[in-house]
């Protein structure tokens, strides 16, 4: 099997051009096809000799996956389905002896296939990238969780899903929101933050990226350590025992950890931290618990979004109304906690928040 250059930084290019008799400076050039360019083949990459071409072709292949579906929604929303090769062989990076885990290799999605979703507003187009196939989390208001674990998405998968969407060179922002947990996955979402962010990459701000966590702690302060990418937390509940219920990792990492670490960051500056709160009907939509969380985030600069609950097969809880959504975000706006009231994009196409799952409906283009 040929080895994918999509994801590889200079250096790593640079022993690509040596290996294949190509001088040193090849691999910039090959970065320049690769990110700038986003060429689909090697044979693209015409400023390297036919000669050199062959030599990387014997080895090598760019790595970009086409998607294989796509559905529009009605509000404009774009899901596209991925396939995804050889990924049930890859290893868990999860910190040893932290069970947070749902089902593992539960029946598998299309293909191993997974979602990345297209969000349009104005002037902006976000993609909202998948970091892994199913989820290891186990929490059970989403989809994907609840589908179980088949395994990591290399930096080469996560970066061909920028390239491979219909929006690739219109794209503003990017959301790792969408299958998976992120720092369940560090190591490769890292590396594809690196080929986003770097000159030699996509050359993007770091402001324009949003990383979204239920918080994996270890990996949590590597990312903040290492990124100065947004920070999204999926909090959902402010008592631990209640968020314990809905929520594994609350017994591996309590959300009391989490904050206790973030607040050793300074987010007044360019830099935001926001909390996902996805609200159920007489779950965790009363005023005890907006004033639970208003204690918990107090002194915090920080944005809590609220989320309407998609409903999904065989759970008890429905969303929460539209009124009583707003009762609970002008309570928190009365303690001074900046809240809004997230809008629900692309539901009819199974492509909103906890909805995604690696299956399309038959409506598709």
């Amino acid at each position: 099997m040929k080895q994918r250059l999509l994801g590889k930084t200079p250096d790593e290019l640079k022993t690509v051009a040596l290996e294949a008799g190509l001088p040193k400076f090849a691999a910039g050039q090959m970065a320049r096809w690769l990110y700038q360019k986003k060429v689909r083949t090697i044979d693209q990459m015409t400023d390297i000799s036919k000669a050199g071409r062959a030599a990387l072709n014997e080895r090598y292949e760019v790595g970009v996956t086409p998607y294989s579906r796509l559905q529009v929604s009605s509000d404009g929303t774009r899901k596209y389905l991925f396939p995804v090769e050889g990924i049930f062989s890859r290893s868990l990076q999860c910190p040893p002896g932290k069970d947070v885990t749902g089902p593992v290799n539960a029946p598998a999605t299309e293909a191993g296939a997974v979602e990345a979703v297209m969000i349009p507003d104005g002037d902006r187009a976000t993609l909202c990238v998948s970091s892994q196939s199913g989820c290891r989390m186990g929490c059970r208001f989403c989809m994907t969780g609840r589908q179980g674990f088949h395994g990591h998405l290399s930096a080469a998968d996560i970066i061909s899903q920028f390239i491979s969407v219909d929006e690739s060179d219109a794209l503003t922002n990017a959301v790792f929101m969408g299958m998976g947990e992120p720092l369940d996955n560090y190591e490769n979402v890292a590396r594809a933050i690196e080929v986003l962010t770097s000159d030699w990459g996509f050359a993007w701000s770091p402001k324009r990226i949003t990383l979204s966590t239920i918080g994996v702690l270890p990996f949590l302060k590597r990312f903040l350590d290492e990124s100065r990418c947004h920070l999204a937390v999926s909090l959902h509940n402010p008592f631990p025992d209640e968020r314990l219920s809905m929520m594994p990792v609350e017994n591996a990492y309590p959300i009391e950890d989490v904050l206790e670490l973030i607040r050793q960051y300074d987010f007044t500056g360019q830099r935001r931290v926001s909390f996902e709160y996805t609200m159920f009907a007489g779950f965790n939509d009363t005023k005890r618990h907006a004033d639970a969380l208003s204690r918990m985030l107090a002194g915090l600069e920080c944005r809590v979004n609220l989320i309407r609950f998609h409903k999904i097969p065989d759970f008890p809880y429905g969303p929460s109304s539209q009124g009583v959504m707003e009762l609970f975000r002008d309570r928190l706006s009365r303690a001074g906690i900046t809240t809004t009231i997230r809008a629900s994009r692309g539901e009819d196409i199974l492509a909103a928040c906890g909805m995604l799952a690696g299956r399309h409906k038959d409506k598709s283009v």
